[in-house]
């Protein structure tokens, strides 16, 4: 019998955990917390939470690893850094260019349908609700906004000291320092392709057979994938209050529009017109790791999925994915430039502050800086929004990021999607313009059969 294929599983899993958690709340979702509903409810929840915090660890356990053994061996498989910098330059182009035009996105949409006005004036019930929510927030959630508030406009300058950290154990054990872990692993790459002889191939070797190990790892946590999507998701939709939904529903849309938008539209074309793939198979291709995207709503925390998808159902090399999907997972972020914008100019429109062009401009430059440079940084949208807010001379600021951040969890998937999504464009985007050529249509023999297509860091040539 064939193995239901994991996306499959994964996308059971939401559904599951999505129907679950309605019924609960429709049974219990008044009951005391004394009650036998309540403590059940709570007993619940509480195991979830937890199964599906082992599963976060778990994806976290391997991110360090997987990095440093996949950059190295990438880079030392070239046998040398010819073209390096070549690759480099093209990956950073092609993030700067999808997070600028996933910003304008946003800025149309959110000057055209103005979320935060209602015939033309500022909405009064949002503005209420961002005083009441203040008033009852979760304090966990207060406490956040009150620390990423506290950082001043230097910290734009945080992505340079990120790239050179004075530990590098000290980083690899901290996730909000990877883009330091990434520059170490390619400083000690090139270093290896120079020494001579065999104690240069050893260590190559080494990192390689150590990079397959971590492939096998991966696999065995993603075993275990839909019972962790299912605790992950269930808490989520089961906490979620519809009243403040309901009245950020234009806000909502706005944001989940613009994303449909940059996810269905620009990323196909660009893959279509400047990676010649089709860019429904390469969709199919990357279902694993946009479900789990979804579901964590972590980039980082998806890397191990997403470098496995890259390379064994798209093909991509392993020069090509090793310094792409990394690099991306801690600097691309196309969702979230997209969100920081409107939520900004979002949050301008209920309190009455008209937004001329330059502010606007401002704010566009701003909101592709820090998606790229506060990216490492724990609630990193929220530094990102808040220092935009301050320069914008926005007063109230924390009282309304502390209200979207209340509803915050479901967008934040969304825009995690993109992220990655745009991750894997990129890679594939890349990898085309460096001679590789791909074949993503036989997805579901890949599924069943992985090792067989797995890429060697050997990609087909074109030509």
């Amino acid at each position: 019998m064939k193995r239901l294929a994991t996306h499959w599983q994964i996308l059971i899993a939401l559904i599951l955990a999505t129907v679950t958690a309605l019924v609960l709340r429709g049974l219990f979702g008044g009951a005391d917390e004394l009650s036998a509903g309540g403590k059940l409810v709570a007993g619940a929840l509480a195991t979830c939470k937890f199964v599906g915090d082992l599963f976060m660890r778990g994806l976290k356990m391997i991110i360090v690893p997987l990095i440093v053994t996949a950059v190295v061996s990438g880079i030392t498989g070239m046998k040398g850094v010819r073209g390096f910098g070549r690759l480099g330059l093209k990956t950073m182009a092609f993030y700067l260019t999808s997070s600028l035009l996933a910003i304008l996105v946003g800025l149309a949409l959110v000057n055209l349908i103005q979320p935060g006005l209602i015939d033309g004036k500022p909405n009064e019930a949002i503005r209420a609700a961002f005083e009441e929510t203040k008033s009852h927030a979760d304090p966990a959630d207060v406490a956040k906004v009150e620390a990423a508030g506290q950082r001043q406009e230097k910290d734009f300058l945080y992505i340079f000291k990120a790239m050179i950290p004075e530990n590098i154990v000290q980083a690899a054990s901290d996730n909000g320092q990877l883009l330091g872990v990434i520059v170490f692993s390619i400083l000690f790459a090139i270093a290896i392709t120079q020494v001579p002889g065999e104690n240069g191939d050893h260590v190559r070797d080494f990192f390689m057979a150590a990079n397959e190990a971590m492939i096998v790892v991966t696999t065995w946590i993603m075993s275990v994938a839909p019972l962790g999507v299912y605790a992950l998701i269930l808490p989520v939709i089961y906490e979620a209050g519809l009243d403040l939904f309901l009245q950020l529903g234009k806000y909502f849309i706005t944001v989940l529009l613009g994303l449909a938008i940059h996810f269905t539209i620009i990323l196909p074309l660009a893959l279509k017109y400047m990676g010649k793939v089709s860019p429904l198979a390469h969709f199919k291709a990357m279902r694993p790791a946009l479900l789990l995207a979804f579901s964590t709503s972590s980039s980082s925390a998806t890397l191990p999925v997403t470098m496995r998808a890259v390379q064994e159902n798209a093909g991509v090399s392993n020069r090509v994915a090793s310094f792409t999907v990394p690099l991306g997972s801690t600097v691309n972020m196309d969702g979230t430039a997209l969100y920081e914008c409107v939520a900004v100019i979002f949050v301008a429109q209920v309190m009455g502050i008209e937004l001329g062009v330059g502010a606007q401009f401002f704010i566009v430059i701003a909101a592709l800086l820090t998606s790229i440079g506060v990216a490492g940084i724990p609630s990193a949208s929220l530094v990102a929004i808040l220092l935009i807010l301050k320069n914008s001379g926005i007063p109230n600021a924390e009282v309304a990021v502390v209200t979207l951040l209340a509803v915050d969890r479901l967008l934040d998937m969304s825009r995690t999607a993109v992220n990655v999504y745009s991750d894997t464009c990129a890679a594939v985007i890349v990898g085309r313009s460096e001679g590789e050529v791909y074949d993503v249509t036989d997805q579901d023999h890949r599924e069943s059969h992985p090792g067989d297509n797995a890429s060697d860091g050997k990609p087909s040539q074109m030509g």
